[in-house]
């Protein structure tokens, strides 16, 4: 036996294994590039390795050279061409190929950009299956291909007559990424942002131009889904700009970037701005204001730009620095620019601040109101999920320091039957799970203080842990997971309107999910498969032949543990819940939550009346 364990861990001179910066990025994508996935998700490595090509394009503009990126998306294939300088023709291969190469390491070259690490773009040819650069400088050019980051082709070329600048095209690794398909909103959002933060680039997707004149204003004007309280307040510096305002709903909504860089999860400069804005606003007004009475229902918006900016991560998503130069930390930057410019606008515009101050009375009202039954609701809370009275858990959570924290799920499911095969089937390591006993109450229209009195809104907000912000929320997803059927349906309805209401937070920062659940299962004796439509049941059906078995699963509660596992795990599908400038929140919820009942009725009757018609036909 201890032969047998000898062998089985053996470690020499053989088990040492060196593997060139291709290799390990090939091997090992997600730390680099961010998750591979599919597409469906918006942060995914797919948008990330387009943004690592844009950027360098970007960095041309910041340097005051290029107003034009052109990016095409063909059939997979993208495609981005600037007008910058273009890369040096002698440096091309090793800038496109070789690690921690290029003109972003303390040079002049290069100042207030995004990428300064030499590893963007040779990310993108690494996982890509063909990969074009093409540079053009002062009627000379050159062109490098490579095949999964080998090189095939170097071509030069004299006499262009083109303008300079640098093309990028590439396809990804199908051996990497799977099957994939490109969401084209999510790419239109990412240039949306590029344009906001750059004014005076115009950038070009597939023949669509997007350029902005007011920088951030364009930006909150065209995402707000309602009307603010008062105009919105733009200020711009020095390396700053930001732009502040108010609406109705809770939480708060902060837009941060750096160098062009959407950070989405925030970091020193998000932190600083919130912080700077409650000192301002309580020192403008000589109250002692609580910083979340003056910060509910904000949305605002923070753009920076420093030299050789410290990002937590690759794909550049939450800022890390500290300074903005030696001996000038971001929180006094940050700090000394609102203290000055958001006091003097205050005081220039006295209408916009009575308006901001009768918003800061009212969220102080409504906190004192909830503060009388909040101590209550926490013990009552604490004890019932202590006692598993809702709460199957996980081991592992969000804000963990564990490479497996993105993984994290909670699923809100409705009775026992639901929660208990799913609890049975889970990985208990990253998947927990809520059970709601029966439906939610109707929140809207409620004040905030209805989350304390009701406990199975206490226990859900108590278990997601989402009392003070989304910060520490304890699971990367939450995945609403109820039966495709009418009362499924309602139950999805008023968990939506209840996070829209008190959480919308959750919803903004990309958290909430819908998770689809098979509505029939088709076996024969070799294969079994679960279908979400009748187009998918249909196909299950030839592929099954004559002996066909199919079985329409009235609720998950009929789902055994065992066939849980198949669409729970990597298979699983979820549907993103997302909040877009176009979607007018308290209509929807008026129109299909509040109390016009006659008009939701002819709704009713008028769209059923619509698929009689289908039928009939």
């Amino acid at each position: 036996m201890a032969d047998l364990l000898k062998t089985a861990v053996a470690y020499d001179d053989d088990a040492i294994k060196t593997l060139s910066p291709r290799e390990h990025i090939r091997l090992r994508p997600g730390m680099y590039v961010g998750t591979i996935g599919d597409g469906t998700l918006p942060d995914e490595a797919l948008y990330v390795l387009i943004k690592e090509v844009v950027d360098n394009s970007i960095d041309e503009f910041i340097m005051g050279v290029g107003k034009r990126i052109e990016i095409t998306l063909d059939e997979n294939v993208v495609s981005v061409r600037d007008y910058g300088r273009g890369i040096p023709l002698k440096s091309l291969v090793a800038a496109v190929s070789e690690m921690n190469t290029g003109a972003k390491y303390g040079g002049e070259a290069f100042k207030k950009t995004v990428g300064l690490n030499g590893v963007g773009v040779k990310a993108v040819n690494y996982l890509s299956s063909h990969f074009t650069a093409r540079a053009v400088r002062d009627g000379e050019a050159r062109v490098v291909k490579f095949a999964r980051g080998l090189l095939v082709a170097d071509e030069w070329q004299s006499d262009v007559k083109e303008k300079n600048g640098t093309y990028i095209s590439y396809e990804v690794d199908s051996e990497i990424f799977g099957r994939y398909a490109y969401n084209m909103e999510y790419i239109e959002q990412r240039v949306r942002n590029y344009s906001y933060l750059n004014p005076g680039l115009t950038l070009v997707l597939n023949g669509v131009s997007y350029t902005s004149k007011n920088g951030l204003l364009d930006l909150l004007n065209e995402n707000m889904s309602e009307e603010p309280l008062y105009a919105p307040i733009h200020l711009v510096g020095e390396d700053i700009e930001v732009v502040i305002t108010h609406g109705t709903q809770y939480g708060e909504t902060h837009y941060s970037f750096v160098n062009g860089q959407h950070t989405i999860h925030g970091g020193t400069h998000q932190a600083a701005f919130r912080e700077a804005i409650a000192k301002t606003i309580k020192e403008f007004f000589h109250k002692d204001y609580d910083p979340s009475d003056v910060r509910t229902s904000i949305v605002a918006a923070i753009a920076i730009k420093v030299e050789d900016p410290q990002f937590e991560n690759q794909p550049k998503t939450k800022f890390g620095s500290k300074e903005v130069a030696p001996g000038v930390t971001i929180r006094q930057f940050v700090g000394d620019f609102l203290s000055t410019e958001l006091d003097n606008y205050l005081h220039k515009n006295p209408d916009t601040a009575q308006a901001l101050q009768r918003k800061i009375v009212e969220n102080e009202k409504e906190r004192k109101e909830i503060a009388g039954v909040q101590k209550k609701a926490r013990d009552t809370a604490k004890k019932a999920l202590l006692n598993n009275k809702n709460l199957r858990d996980c081991k592992i959570h969000r804000t963990d320091k564990h490479e497996k924290a993105e993984q994290t799920m909670i699923f809100l499911t409705e009775g026992n039957s639901a929660s208990g095969s799913i609890t049975k089937s889970r990985n208990p390591q990253t998947q927990a799970v809520f059970s709601l006993r029966g439906k939610p109450l109707n929140s809207f229209g409620m004040k905030k203080t209805i989350v304390y009195k009701n406990d199975e809104f206490n226990y859900l907000q108590a278990a997601l842990n989402i009392e003070e912000d989304m910060d520490n929320l304890r699971y990367n997803k939450v995945v609403i997971a109820t039966d495709a059927d009418v009362d499924g349906m309602h139950i999805r309805l008023l968990l939506l309107t209840f996070f829209l209401q008190f959480f919308p937070d959750l919803i903004r920062r990309g958290h909430l999910y819908i998770m689809q659940t098979p509505l029939f299962r088709v076996r024969n004796k070799k294969e079994t498969f679960y279908c979400y439509s009748d187009e998918e049941r249909v196909a299950a059906i030839e592929k099954c032949g004559s002996a066909a078995e199919i079985t329409r699963f009235k609720g998950l509660g009929e789902i055994s543990p065992d066939e849980f596992e198949g669409f729970i795990g990597e298979q699983i599908r979820l549907d993103k819940v997302r909040l877009t400038k176009d979607d007018p929140i308290m209509d929807m919820l008026t129109f299909y939550m509040g109390k016009n009942t006659y008009d939701r009725q002819q709704f009713i009757v008028g769209n059923l009346r619509i698929e009689e018609d289908k039928v009939e036909q």
